[in-house]
């Protein structure tokens, strides 16, 4: 028997098949449309990745010659804060999704702020007010979308994040689906109370947000019922988002243990335990995980909106590569960034600023900067933004991190893990199996109908494949931090 795991994320929709030792048999993927309405907005085609979610499932299965008899559960991992609204009769979307990068609520950002502060629901969710998460993104649709508001009112609209619309979906959608999120997806609409793991009154009210919409909460690893249609009869058991699920399949179940994951952006997350960790120095404090009955477990997490990001918008924007491996090849190509600093707040900044004003800059142009060096500067962007969410997370948790442990696309860049390790100054270590968020899912489902015992047997499957260590001399890594941060300065209060 097998696990199975839907990975939902911005670019793509997976299935990935894994066996006991956390090995992955088989995968299907299919890219989906980025939609770029405006300048600032980004939005997705809900039925197209619907569509492609059954397509890979069957995919998998074909290429690994198995049946759906040989899948003992499947999980669900997603794109977190990526917001849709759909009719429950009918089970069409009133709009595209709106991606968690997209900005378009930015003045309601603003005009909430004026009462309170950027800090005013912080105390409640663990979270600033900023353009990232859902629950803004449902006001904005509530507003715009002639007749949600009356359908919302009803009952008859209802809103996930892409878990549950997956979930819905996957287990009958009009004919009896199942309406539910778990604990780290709620936790990240801005619209749960931490302590209580329940939907806040006080916010929703605030918000106008009707709460009939809501999905109920469940936790990240339970029997949440069964599928039909393409995955007839197999028990959907995990769900977690994405970068949590990735902390699952890391095995940090330690307080003080950390990951990042470097894939469209870039997302550091550390446990802390069964207690929550507010943040003074620009994290967010969020749910790790809950499985079953179990006390849940938080996180302080540092979110990086454009990393790998960067490098298709040098390939797709610029054209000076063709495909995104070549950047390391041509980064290479030069020793050093010339003295160009390139900061890709594209949507603006998110951990540690938290500006929603900011803009990309590319600053330390001379004659002499070519291409490679903006190459190398793009890359470098990535590294420099980690090593500042790391710091930040030493001194909210009062841990000092002594390995990072990462994942995601980009690990595959020696370049980019070793400046990273020569930044934050401590070891790079990357596991054997790099897909950790879908394998976080699969071990969340897998928990939940009894294929894997406990966290131990978990642990058991982890295992090293490389390991970067610092090597660079200080004096040149403080050098180049220094003109970083006043890059970024750069950067703030561009849009007005």
């Amino acid at each position: 028997m097998y696990i199975g795991s839907i990975d939902q994320g911005t670019t793509s929709t997976r299935f990935i098949i894994f066996d006991k030792q956390g090995n992955q048999i088989s995968v299907g993927q299919k890219e989906h449309a980025q939609i770029y309405p405006h300048a600032g907005w980004v939005e997705h085609d809900t039925n197209e990745i619907w569509q492609n979610t059954q397509e890979v499932i069957g995919l998998a299965l074909g290429k690994a010659n198995l049946s759906v008899s040989d899948i003992a559960a499947v999980g669900i991992t997603n794109q977190r804060e990526t917001t849709v609204v759909w009719n429950r009769h009918t089970g069409k979307p009133y709009y595209n999704a709106l991606v968690w990068q997209d900005t378009r609520v930015g003045n309601m950002v603003a005009e909430l702020a004026k009462e309170g502060g950027a800090d005013r629901f912080r105390a409640t969710t663990g979270l600033p007010l900023a353009t990232y998460f859902s629950g803004l993104k449902i006001v904005w649709l509530l507003e715009n979308v002639e007749g949600l508001r009356a359908d919302a009112e009803k009952g008859d609209a209802i809103f996930g994040n892409m878990d549950t619309f997956i979930i819905w979906h996957l287990t009958g959608g009009i004919e009896g689906g199942i309406h539910i999120t778990d604990v780290t997806n709620a936790s990240r609409t801005q619209l749960m109370d931490l302590k209580t793991l329940a939907w806040d009154d006080e916010i929703l009210q605030t918000l106008n947000i009707p709460k009939a919409m809501l999905p109920e909460i469940k936790s990240s690893s339970e029997v949440y019922g069964e599928a039909r249609g393409v995955l007839a009869g197999v028990p959907v058991a995990g769900d977690l988002g994405d970068q949590q699920a990735a902390l699952v399949g890391q095995t940090c179940f330690a307080q003080g243990e950390a990951k990042n994951t470097y894939g469209t952006g870039c997302f550091m997350l550390m446990n802390t335990g069964t207690k929550i960790t507010p943040s003074n120095y620009g994290l967010l404090t969020t749910v790790a995980y809950q499985f079953g009955n179990q006390p849940v477990n938080y996180a302080l997490e540092g979110s990086v909106a454009i990393t790998g990001a960067l490098v298709q918008w040098l390939r797709d924007n610029l054209g000076i590569i063709e495909k995104s491996s070549d950047v390391e090849t041509l980064a290479n190509s030069v020793e050093d960034n010339g003295g160009c600093y390139f900061v890709p707040a594209f949507s603006g900044l998110y951990a540690p600023y938290w500006k929603s004003d900011a803009r990309g800059v590319i600053v330390g142009l001379t004659r002499y900067v070519n291409k490679a060096h903006i190459a190398r500067a793009a890359l470098e962007a990535t590294a420099y933004q980690t090593l500042e969410v790391l710091e930040a997370m030493e001194k909210d948790s009062e841990i000092e991190i002594s390995s990072l442990r990462v994942d995601g696309g980009m690990v595959v860049n020696e370049t980019l893990m070793q400046f990273q390790s020569d930044m934050v100054e401590v070891p790079v270590v990357c596991p054997a199996m790099i897909e950790t968020t879908a394998l976080g899912a699969a071990y969340a489902a897998g928990l939940a109908v009894g294929y894997w015992k406990d966290l131990d047997d978990l642990k058991q499957n982890w295992g090293i494949a490389n390991t970067w260590k610092p090597t660079m001399e200080t004096e040149k890594r403080n050098k180049l931090h220094h003109f970083w941060k006043k890059a970024v300065s750069r950067s703030f209060d561009w849009e007005e």
